[in-house]
């Protein structure tokens, strides 16, 4: 399976990633299939967010399932992501999110 998903650069403490489409059973850092942008959470530069949008629905029409994260930075970009592929985003962090809440009521 393709997925999109962000991999870690920069130095530490100071994070960088770039917005790739990788096979998923690489590493975080492994080799990609392409680079589709990059982001910078700490917004030291006026563009901190720079994506492909052409190339990343590209991606997304051939099936490539993006992570949470990468869903909220490409409708930032943007890019029209599927509601399909949204919807089951939405729904593995409202159930994670259920979880903490129950853990976090039983401690």
């Amino acid at each position: 399976m393709v997925k999109i998903r962000l991999m870690r650069f920069g130095a530490k403490k100071n994070p960088h990633y770039r917005v790739v489409v990788v096979d998923s059973h690489k590493k975080r850092n492994g080799r990609y299939i392409e680079s589709l942008g990059f982001y910078d959470p700490r917004k030291t530069v006026e563009e901190y967010l720079k994506i492909d949008n052409e190339r990343a629905a590209h991606w997304l029409g051939l099936g490539a399932q993006p992570t949470l994260r990468a869903v909220r930075l490409l409708e930032q970009s943007g890019v029209e992501v599927p509601a399909k592929v949204r919807a089951k985003r939405t729904k593995a962090y409202i159930e994670s999110a259920k979880h903490k809440a129950n853990q976090e009521a039983s401690a």
